[in-house]
């Protein structure tokens, strides 16, 4: 059995998210490989073949005023302790820290009155994951799928041999797969992509299993399945050497190892997005869907800046700036700006006021979302907040209408109903309404 496990990441609620995948047996009742791709078989495929998204977990909730929606003119302890960056678009500015993803502007769409009820951390990342509010305990298991767990299972992969939902590192706070089931939540890969040796366990061989004994294991397997088939009158043997395959080269077929294997990536390349962890996780994250991945997340950590959100900005906004820059110029350069979607949101916002820490609070009334490709209309921004940034004061918009356009984007139409454990149909979004502006 081969394991990944990943890293906890703490928020100021107490919860942490260590993510876990195992490939041999993947789900409850000892789900295997080849039960997994199975179940996707059966379920079909409607999306548009060839399109994926790339979702940028902000995990903590970014502040607006320090990222896509300063206000240069609100009192100092509204407009915070930051200047701004003209960016390449007359009349758009950005904070100073997002100087890079300023100077490409033009491919960018910001919405900047995306507001929603909560400033929960649990809440508010299954509400921008799934479309649903949490209703269980906090810090526990999805109580909706994802929107990748859906795209796994209504979509399946662009290129056979490569998982359709993969999360770089670790799997979103809220990126399970719910009463979709397990066989349709994320591939981890684990791990930091900007190590010197970075692997991907789960496609590592167990000790003690090499190819040979594997293939002896398929070889037995074989032989098992034509006994089997001796006896099967009803034809329930039927296929399974197809599924049987698909596993094995998953495991030690190449295409999927080579996607992974950032390494072979150019140098020069690599430095374009930055020697850090978010800049390498964003480069593979394009590799992946380059290799056809359907949908592939990462997190993007410690935006819950409640103290010092200068020194936290100062530290972590440069990096996650200069990757996203990069990855929505590389997409572009390589023609895949227009089936490859890109998008950044975190949970909420962060309080107009600068809190006695020197920090923001929760803020789940208003928050700035950016988008990218997809074939938008991209180089503008769409709504705004008042001038101290307190909520919406045009266009609003919620996360699930964010959601509507990545549906929308893959082909997936979001009115159709899964049942849920209970039986009870389900929309994949009861809000469904499109942001008008990018069509």
């Amino acid at each position: 059995m081969m394991t990944l496990h990943g890293s906890s990441t703490p928020f100021c609620d107490g919860v942490t998210r260590r993510g876990f995948l195992k490939a041999g047996f993947l789900g409850l009742g000892g789900l295997t490989l080849s039960d997994l791709l199975r179940i996707r078989a059966a379920a079909g495929t409607t999306g548009i073949s060839g399109r994926s998204v790339i979702y940028i977990e902000l995990a903590g909730g970014p502040s607006h005023f320090e990222t896509y929606d300063p206000k240069p003119n609100a009192p100092q302890e509204y407009r915070g302790p930051f200047g701004v960056a003209k960016t390449n678009i007359p009349g758009i500015w950005f904070s100073e820290l997002m100087k890079e993803q300023a100077a490409v502007m033009d491919k960018l769409a910001v919405i900047r009155s995306i507001h929603h009820d909560s400033s929960s951390h649990d809440t508010s990342s299954h509400l921008t994951q799934t479309g649903y509010y949490k209703t269980s305990r906090k810090g526990g298991a999805n109580t909706f799928p994802s929107v990748g767990a859906f795209t796994a299972k209504l979509k399946g992969p662009n290129t056979p041999g490569i998982p359709p939902y993969v999360a770089i590192g670790n799997k979103m706070r809220n990126g399970g797969a719910a009463f979709v089931g397990k066989a349709f939540g994320p591939f981890e890969t684990g791990g930091n992509p900007n190590d010197k040796v970075f692997n991907v366990r789960n496609l590592d061989l167990a000790a003690g299993l090499n190819v040979a004994r594997l293939e002896d294991r398929r070889g037995l397997e074989t032989t098992l399945d034509e006994a089997h088939r001796l006896v099967d009158n009803a034809g329930a043997a039927e296929a399974v050497d197809q599924f049987q395959q698909q596993a094995f080269e998953l495991l030690l077929g190449d295409r999927a190892r080579r996607a992974f294997d950032i390494s072979q990536e150019p140098a020069a390349n690599r430095d374009r997005y930055g020697r850090s962890t978010v800049g390498q996780s964003l480069l593979l994250a394009r590799r992946m869907v380059e290799a056809g991945s359907a949908f592939v997340t990462l997190r993007v950590s410690s935006w819950d800046d409640h103290t010092k959100i200068k020194d936290r900005m100062e530290s972590k906004g440069p990096d996650y700036d200069r990757g996203v820059a990069a990855l929505v110029s590389d997409l572009h350069e390589r023609g895949l700006d227009r089936n490859v979607l890109v998008v950044a949101m975190g949970e909420f916002g962060r309080t107009p006021r600068i809190n006695r820490g020197a920090g923001r609070d929760h803020w789940g009334k208003v928050m700035s979302v950016l988008l990218a490709g997809g074939g938008l209309n991209v180089g503008q921004v769409i709504g705004a907040s008042t001038p101290k940034g307190e909520e919406p004061a045009d266009a609003p918009y919620r996360p699930e209408h964010v959601l509507a356009m990545v549906y929308r984007h893959l082909g997936i139409d979001p009115s159709i109903t899964i049942p849920d454990h209970s039986g009870r149909p389900r929309y994949l979004l009861e809000e469904r309404k499109l942001i008008s502006e990018l069509i």
